[in-house]
């Protein structure tokens, strides 16, 4: 009992407490498992399903389905979320969504399928359920979809007394809201108010005499990748959402901004690496291996092309066979190269820190690192081929073959992103295996080229 309590006052969801959940749930011990689960935040709840098998996620749910609220639902990865939904009675459900905001039902909803997403619908009253089908018609991955509709409001030629009676007097306010926006008659957002602010002031200060700076407004459509660019940018904490007509129909938090920047990031780095965005480490093996494959397949494609590059060079290799030693050093700099540039574009152009105004110097700032690079390992790789084969021709193609490629590896790794972003397309998905093709093929033919022209 004494080391059970010390799992309750030191450790969040460690091994230990993961493994003393599992013996609970295998042992069917509701009561251990509700004291083991209970401390725990709902992000760790999430986790602990998301990381243990289907068939034990299962038995925990029927085990402590009762303890699921909202807010474990939200922060449970999209991959199983429709499956813990699923798994629990329609009253836990019914129950959970009533406790969250309009845009965390949305969230939740948005990846289930059309009857799952009708009966969570039909569990919530009236007004709740108009606000989440209007949020659903918007577009998918836009601010429409990202805001929440409960919104403090008020007339700007309210005094800061005003507001504070107001605010005092109501029972609907959001659990968390950060701005009181204020509008026109029309219902057309003017400008914000941070609560600081408003309650540091005299009763009788207008409202619009305390206003923020940093207001401004996103429409519903526009896609939530600008809308995280906003926030960070220009470190918003909320931003009012309105409709074509200019009148407000939401507010989007920071905490939902910082949520799709993160995925964002996710996004970019799995598709840097050709794996699914999709991908969780719930997924089984199937799931896994269908997710990859197909990027495997184009990189099987591209990877003839070396060898085809290869293959013309026949002779020489049968000549001088050191140098089939020697082509992977060139090949694999030049392919480390390109992700270290390509990885800096990426990211700068998911920032917007890389645009038309700024390529040209990127570009040539790039350029100028693969000619110093080059240098240096041409200097390296020159000297210890003279020296370790006898033969100042063989280190002066090494160098020469290693300048080349580190030239292409960095041009590539900022042109290839550049181009496909100038083409609608995302720079994330395919430039991976387009620079690591360009630097592969180059690197072979520069040398092998380069030892047939010197060497023989």
């Amino acid at each position: 009992m004494a080391d059970n309590a010390r799992i309750d006052e030191r450790d969040g969801l460690d091994t230990r407490r993961v493994a003393s959940i599992l013996t609970a749930v295998a042992a069917g011990d509701t009561v251990e498992l509700k004291r083991l689960l209970e401390p725990l935040h709902a992000a760790d709840v999430a986790d602990l399903l998301e990381q243990i098998r289907g068939e034990d996620r299962r038995q925990l749910l029927t085990m402590w389905s009762g303890e699921i609220d909202g807010d474990i639902l939200s922060e449970i990865s999209d991959s199983i979320r429709e499956e813990v939904i699923e798994s629990l009675p329609p009253s836990v459900v019914a129950e959970a969504m009533r406790d969250l905001d309009t845009d965390d039902v949305v969230d939740i909803l948005e990846d289930l399928e059309e009857p799952a997403q009708e009966a969570i619908l039909s569990t919530l009253n009236s007004a709740d359920r108009l606000a989440v089908e209007q949020a659903l018609a918007y577009p998918e991955y836009s601010a429409g979809r990202l805001m929440q509709r409960e919104v403090v409001t008020a007339p700007e030629h309210w005094t800061v007394g005003e507001m504070i009676d107001h605010l005092r007097s109501v029972d609907w306010l959001p659990d968390q809201f950060y701005h009181v926006i204020l509008v026109d008659p029309r219902m057309k957002p003017v400008s914000y108010v941070t609560l600081g602010r408003l309650l540091s002031a005299r009763r009788d200060v207008g409202l619009m005499a305390i206003v923020e700076e940093s207001f401004r407004t996103i429409k519903a459509t526009e896609p939530e990748a600008d809308v995280a660019y906003l926030f960070n940018q220009y470190h918003l904490i909320s931003c009012p959402v309105v409709d074509e007509h200019g009148r407000l129909v939401g507010v989007i938090t920071i905490d939902d901004a910082m949520n799709v920047l993160d995925e964002e990031h996710q996004e970019d780095m799995l598709r840097l690496a050709g794996v699914n965005d999709e991908s969780s480490v719930s997924d089984g093996a199937v799931e896994t291996a269908r997710g990859r494959l197909p990027w495997l397949m184009i990189n099987l494609l591209t990877a003839s092309l070396s060898a085809m590059v290869i293959s013309r060079f026949e002779a020489t290799i049968e000549a001088i066979v050191v140098l089939a030693a020697l082509m992977p050093i060139v090949a694999s700099t030049g392919g480390i190269a390109g992700t270290q540039s390509l990885a800096v574009a990426v990211r700068a152009l998911a920032t917007r820190d890389l645009t038309a105004s700024n390529a040209k110097r990127v570009v040539f700032r790039e350029l100028g690192a693969g000619l110093l690079n080059g240098l240096g390992l041409a200097l390296v790789l020159g000297l210890a081929g003279t020296f370790l084969f006898g033969d100042w021709r063989l280190g002066l193609v090494l160098a020469s073959a290693m300048m080349v490629n580190q030239v292409v590896a960095a041009l590539g790794g900022v042109l290839v992103p550049l181009s496909l972003n100038r083409m609608g397309l995302d720079p994330a998905l395919a430039s991976g295996t387009f620079v690591t093709t360009l630097t592969d093929v180059m690197g072979f033919f520069a040398f092998l080229g380069l030892a047939t022209l010197v060497l023989l």
